[in-house]
């Protein structure tokens, strides 16, 4: 399981550089992560002003 941007993503762009297997991406609105791509490595969550970015459960 992959991180999650939530609705409350404010589409700073802090978590894009943060991630080291470019993962994050502009979409409608919200920044999303590929599920494919994302390591779980936390960086992104970590970086994130609006708490937008959630663990896998």
């Amino acid at each position: 399981m992959a991180y999650k941007i939530t609705e409350d993503c404010v589409s700073c762009g802090s978590c894009v550089d943060e991630c080291p297997v470019g993962a994050i991406s502009e979409g409608k609105g919200i920044y999303v992560i590929d599920p494919d791509k994302c390591t779980e490595c936390g960086a992104c969550a970590e970086v994130c002003p609006a708490g937008a970015i959630v663990a896998p459960e």
